[in-house]
């Protein structure tokens, strides 16, 4: 698919916007370094948006094996790694620095460590071969990267959902957002990690490499009666798009310790009950996802938002790779007459390839070019765009939620 028709407008358009842009070069393309948390990974995006060569060096066995990231490993890992990452990604592409027009790399939010390590590189590289940096804010990229595969066009309604986010918001454009709900405490794929730990998943062998989410989905999957298990529907009373997670984590633990009590579980041993339990989780996650989406479309609708000819959704981060909770909410979706969309699996966790895309789509736009290498720094946390929970909060829109039959 070439510029046009990815993007829309006329080819005389497109040619006076480049004549206009005094960086524009014919095969431009941008490079993408990504190091918030665990994962060192780098892509490189040419001036028609395409993917030119990616590469990624997961540190998931480690911090498996671990029971949980540790920043200075993580921090260490990126360090051995970043050099001979971005190197193969520019081999891979048969490209130079030189033939990079700018470096775009994840500043904000993540772990401080990781994220020192991509700006650290980032602004040698651009200090050494006279690049700008495009600064990326990691959860626009995840939000974004689905229009690299899909005609998604601003603005739309997003959802992010990961080991470290969950949120909902409006997409108005590259860099403007408007939040409209957050987790009050933790994420979705924190907490199945976390029960899927405390459920000693690990022990066999079917899950020991792979993550508690992916663990808990394909536990729920040889589930025979989930509904024995009665877990809360969190924040029902409450009318806005926010998110918890601890009272239903905490729910679950209790079921589990109460049933390794019943059956005197000692050691490596698991509850017989095991899947039905990750599927009674999964669906409540489910329900809570639903709903609260629900409201947010409710809101995007009395406050013009999206324009009814526009009604799409984005579901992105870690937890978007969970089919069971996209199906509930592409059900949600076909309800509310909305569009579901996520990018490729490999696209929901985080790579480089989103972060390219995302300094691809500034770059067009001459967005956030910087040259000023000093005056740029990572933030742990930072909100995604203009906060609106208040304005949801205040609206207290009455609503019959959906009934899922999951």
């Amino acid at each position: 698919m070439n510029f046009v028709s990815r993007f829309g407008g006329s080819k005389c358009l497109i040619k006076r916007l480049c004549v206009n842009k005094s960086r524009y070069i014919s095969n431009q393309s941008i490079l993408g370094i990504e190091t918030s948390c665990d994962d060192t990974g780098c892509a490189i995006i040419n001036d028609q948006g395409d993917l030119l060569a990616e590469s990624l060096h997961s540190q998931h066995l480690m911090h498996l094996r671990n029971g949980g990231i540790i920043p200075d490993v993580a921090q260490d890992l990126h360090r051995s790694n970043i050099k001979s990452i971005v190197s193969n990604t520019l081999d891979k592409a048969k490209l130079t620095v030189e033939n990079i027009s700018a470096i775009a790399v994840t500043l904000r939010p993540g772990l401080p460590l990781s994220l020192a390590v991509g700006m650290k590189y980032a602004k040698q590289l651009a200090r050494r071969y006279k690049k700008p940096i495009i600064p990326i804010h990691h959860m626009e990229a995840h939000a974004l990267v689905a229009r690299m595969h899909h005609n998604i066009k601003f603005p739309f309604l997003v959802l992010l959902i990961s080991g470290g986010h969950c949120l909902l918001a409006v997409a108005q454009n590259v860099n403007k957002f408007k939040l409209l709900g957050e987790s009050m405490d933790s994420a979705p794929g924190e907490m199945f990690d976390k029960v899927a730990r405390q459920m000693k998943l690990r022990n066999l062998p079917e899950y020991s490499k792979i993550s508690g989410g992916q663990a808990v989905e394909l536990a729920a999957s040889k589930a025979s009666n989930p509904h024995i298990f009665k877990l809360p529907l969190p924040l029902a009373e409450y009318k806005d798009c926010n998110f918890s997670f601890n009272g239903l984590k905490t729910a679950v633990l209790l079921h589990l310790h109460r049933k390794e009590k019943e059956h005197d579980i000692v050691a490596h041993r698991l509850i017989p009950e095991v899947n039905d339990l990750c599927a009674a989780m999964l669906m409540a996650t489910s329900r809570h996802l639903v709903h609260r989406t629900q409201r947010a479309i409710a809101f995007c609708h009395n406050n013009n938002l999206i324009p009814p000819d526009n009604k799409q959704l984005v579901v992105s981060g870690g937890v978007a790779c969970n089919n069971y909770i996209f199906n509930a909410l592409t059900t949600l979706c076909n309800e509310m007459d909305y569009q579901i969309y996520r990018p490729p699996p490999k696209l929901c966790t985080d790579n480089g390839i989103m972060i390219a895309w995302n300094g691809f789509e500034k770059w067009r736009r001459n967005i956030d070019i910087v040259t000023d290498y000093d005056s740029l720094d990572i933030k742990a946390s930072s909100p995604l765009g203009e906060n609106l929970i208040q304005d949801v909060i205040s609206a207290k829109i009455p609503m019959k939620l959906m009934k899922l039959k999951l």
